[in-house]
């Protein structure tokens, strides 16, 4: 029979044990509410903040990106065939993006995808937790864990980027919630949810296989083996038809390696590296978390395998690593090992207060430096709008080879899919572009595909955007020698600053001379300059296309008379039609299109 304890106050029914066991859990259940919730704010506002950040990046992201988009928006896209393949796991971000309509709310197709990666640590961060609790870890090591997670630099570094393993983390650690449930509750469907999961994992990444350890042998603790059997069949079912007859649809692959390496990662949280090491090694002496311990060895083993990307076997840590550190400190506080794999009272309280506030502090003390290095930077984001920009001015519509990163950029812009050439697809050969435009990693994949690579030999660089350029394929004549078109313009030039008629001076004066200005210009200054005296106010440069030394092709001139100025160039017919001419502040601006014809300067081509 239920007790009453204490005297209650007159008008009020006496409390009793039991009652006061159910407030007691009912008031837990709520405290821990709170703390997930909070630490949910925590994990998604520090990937947010850090969404854009592009230091570092690996080098599979823009490959991933370009599927996602190709399938979202039901088109086709081949890649450079070095990113690895995941269908299944390009299968769930394309879903996010439809439903979310992620690539109409963004303009920079990356963020559109990595809102994903965002969602998935939040997913991760409740599963984590509840996976803590349900091995046994007390409220407060639970919650050292997920903090660990949540704002270490390197977790935040590393799962902004889109990369389908931390899709293939979360349904690991969804597998593992399953088969941890408390054996009194446990029921068949949690068996055949765990199954179907791992299975997502695998499909998702091929390195989810080193979880299955883990969840065996968290499974064995059952002792069940009817229950053990029918999982394992089920995965190796599942495995077997996914690696089989539906291979070549599902079956993953893990890309080439490529920048950046462990020390890049590491560098931006190297004392919560240095923990996970010291937790994995302990970790395998400690029964709860044995199994755990079993599979982050293998992972962590992986790191050592030069053929895969770092950051693939990094995924897959993140969130593991941190709960063994938290087991540590909470056998530390508990003063003794856990017997089994049951839960073991904190016997010091005050001891489990100070080593959390220390492993926060000590994690804290590399944090400072690492935030500092997810910074956004230059990003070739940036320099691919500004590309896909220029070529909408001046090529817009065209037939152009593209890599990765500016396929997407210009198929999210609106550009004809069926105009862009993905380098991947010139295997051996391929339609020819009018232009190109290539990243950095574009213009070295490149190399490996015969067709782009001949192609582009014959290519002329037109402009330059950071770490982006953009060329125009050659003319079927051959031109003259670069050498003799810039004398000759130099020469043009210096007679043209020297009229008494054209008043230039500093840096007007010094294109002139410098034989920077393109010829066309030149051409219709001289006679303009006989009509009347005129002024030269400035030439706009654009700094992508001086990067790639094409001549200076825009020109402020002001007068006695603008309106006369804005009427000759007008009538100007075929060569020396300008493409746009605008009165502006000062004077009128004339702009020519790209590419002047040579030979206009013909008898400026000797001393």
């Amino acid at each position: 029979m239920a007790q009453y304890w204490g005297d209650a106050p007159p008008g009020r029914v006496p409390v009793s044990d039991d009652g006061r066991r159910l407030i007691g859990t009912a008031a837990v259940r709520l405290l821990s509410i709170d703390v997930v919730l909070t630490l949910l704010v925590l994990t998604g506002g520090a990937r947010v903040l850090n969404l854009i950040s592009q230091t570092p990046s690996p080098t599979t992201e823009p490959a991933t990106v370009a599927h996602v988009f190709a399938l979202s928006h039901l088109t086709s896209f081949t890649d450079t065939g070095d990113t690895g393949t995941s269908p299944f796991g390009w299968a769930q971000l394309a879903g996010y993006a439809l439903i979310s309509r992620a690539f109409d709310r963004n303009t920079v197709p990356v963020t559109a995808v990595r809102e994903t990666m965002v969602l998935a640590a939040v997913v991760c961060t409740v599963l984590l937790w509840v996976l803590a609790r349900r091995l046994g870890l007390p409220f407060w090591a639970a919650t050292t864990a997920v903090v660990l997670m949540a704002v270490s630099p390197l977790a935040i570094g590393l799962q902004r980027v889109a990369i389908v393993e931390h899709l293939a983390v979360a349904w690991i650690l969804a597998a593992l919630v399953l088969v941890a449930t408390p054996r009194a509750r446990a029921r068949p469907w949690h068996d055949v949810l765990a199954a179907l999961c791992l299975l997502a994992a695998v499909l998702t990444s091929p390195l989810a296989l080193l979880a299955l350890p883990a969840a065996g042998w968290l499974l064995a603790r059952r002792r069940e083996a009817s229950r053990v059997a029918f999982t394992a069949v089920v995965v190796t079912l599942g495995l077997g038809i996914a690696f089989g007859p539906a291979g070549p649809a599902l079956r993953p692959e893990l890309p080439e390696p490529g920048p950046p390496g462990i020390a890049t990662w590491v560098s931006l949280d190297p004392v919560l590296v240095v923990l996970s090491m010291v937790a994995i090694v302990a970790g395998m002496i400690l029964p709860r978390t044995r199994p755990l311990a079993v599979s982050a060895l293998l992972i962590a083993a992986v790191l050592a395998v030069p053929a895969i990307p770092v950051e693939l076997p990094l995924a897959l840590l993140i969130p593991l690593t941190p709960l063994l550190v938290a087991e540590v400190a909470a056998t530390v506080a508990a003063g003794s090992p856990p017997a089994g794999h049951r839960l073991v009272p904190t016997r010091h309280p005050t001891s489990a207060l100070v080593l959390a506030t220390v492993l926060t502090f000590v994690s804290a003390a590399g944090w400072v430096h690492g935030f500092g290095r997810l910074g956004p930077g230059s990003t070739t984001e940036a320099a691919l709008t500004q590309a896909r920009k220029w070529l909408q001015d001046n090529a817009s519509g065209a037939l152009v080879l593209v890599d990765d990163a500016s396929w997407t950029e210009l198929a999210a812009d609106g550009w004809p899919t069926g105009s862009l050439i993905p380098i991947g697809s010139c295997a051996v050969s391929c339609a020819a572009p009018d232009w190109a435009v290539l990243t950095a990693s574009g213009q070295r994949a490149q190399t490996r595909f015969p067709a782009a690579s001949t192609r582009l030999t014959g290519a002329t660089k037109v402009a330059v955007f950071g770490t982006v350029t953009i060329s125009r394929f050659g003319e079927t004549e051959d031109p003259p020698a670069e050498t003799e078109e810039s004398g000759a313009r130099s020469r043009a030039g210096a007679a043209l600053a020297a009229s008494s008629q054209i008043q230039c001076e500093g840096r007007t004066r010094e294109a002139l001379n410098a034989g920077d200005v393109d010829p066309r210009l030149i051409a219709t200054l001289a006679a303009l300059a006989t009509l009347h005296p005129i002024r030269l106010v400035d030439f706009p440069s654009a700094p992508s296309e001086a990067a790639a030394d094409q001549p200076l092709r825009r020109l402020v001139v002001s007068g006695n008379d603008e309106a006369a100025i804005a009427d000759f160039y007008t009538g100007q017919r075929a060569t020396f039609q300008p493409a746009s001419v605008t009165r502006v502040p000062g004077g009128v601006l004339v702009t020519y299109p790209l590419f002047p014809p040579s030979g206009l300067l013909t008898p400026f081509s000797s001393p």
